[in-house]
């Protein structure tokens, strides 16, 4: 991976990692077009990224974390991530190996932007809840659960997994998606950490490889994991501003349809050879 390879895929983290389009098959889709897709390196670089989208979050809702915030706010976000930290912990390894091929990514892609056509209309008059000090733990916990589709299905996208789990509960489009930010930050830390200094990266079995000695083992993967990181720290503020926004005048059906057409493009450009399966 060279520098400007690192500063596109870091766009298109920080452009898509919180809009329900899903960031992991847009990264696929970058990597794969540079010829990169299974390279070592781009692989801890695309979960490795997401440091710079998770300190945007923390950036924007510092006051959230750090000044306005109480013991249960922390609690909620526990209840929350436990159901992916469990899952993803149990199944990393098989969910790499057997889901993350670009043809069930696009599969994904469709499925998922069809139930956007349709959630704003599902959803319609049955919101009860605009404050987070209102979500009760449970509801909180069942929002991880639907976060767990996203773990286990890549493609599905975690925001728009756990915006539509935040609406089952009652939420507010603009507070499920509040709440879908503010918990992509202990998700997204705990893969992080989990990338860089716990999973074995070694193509020899017993060599116990680490992510963040990679990332060192050379000036230019050091170089893209800082340059990376910056890059999807600003452009993900800038995609969360319009997000809230947008999705409270607009709502999802945009976004289905996107979906719709991004995967048809993708499953087109892997039946013709341009992205390897």
């Amino acid at each position: 991976m060279n520098l400007f390879q690192a500063i596109i895929i870091a766009i298109v983290e920080g452009l898509t990692e919180f809009l329900p389009i899903s960031s992991t098959g847009h990264m696929v889709i970058a990597s794969s077009l540079f010829g990169i897709h299974e390279e070592q390196f781009t692989k801890i670089f695309e979960v490795s990224i997401q440091l710079g989208a998770i300190l945007a979050v923390v950036a924007l809702y510092w006051k959230k974390f750090f000044v306005d915030t109480s013991r249960s706010f922390y609690l909620k976000l526990l209840a929350a991530v436990i159901p992916a930290l469990l899952f993803g912990r149990l199944f990393d390894d098989i969910i790499e190996e057997k889901l993350g091929s670009p043809v069930f990514i696009a599969w994904m892609f469709i499925i998922g932007g069809v139930i956007l056509l349709f959630v704003d209309r599902y959803f319609q008059n049955k919101t009860v809840i605009d404050r987070e000090e209102d979500l009760s733990y449970t509801k909180s916990f069942i929002i991880g659960i639907f976060q767990v589709l996203a773990v286990a299905f890549p493609g599905i996208s975690r925001s728009a997994a756990t915006i539509i789990g935040g609406m089952t509960q009652k939420l507010t489009r603009r507070l499920a998606a509040e709440f879908s930010f503010l918990l992509a930050v202990p998700t997204m830390t705990a893969a992080t950490v989990y990338s860089l200094a716990v999973k074995d990266w070694s193509e020899v079995p017993g060599d116990n490889v680490r992510g963040y000695e990679i990332i060192l083992a050379s000036p230019a993967n050091t170089t893209a994991f800082i340059a990376g990181n910056l890059v999807a720290f600003f452009v993900a503020i800038l995609a969360i501003k319009f997000f809230i926004g947008f999705l409270q005048k607009y709502g999802f059906r945009i976004f289905g349809w996107y979906r719709i057409v991004a995967g048809i493009a993708l499953l087109t450009l892997v039946w013709n050879g341009v992205i390897k399966e």
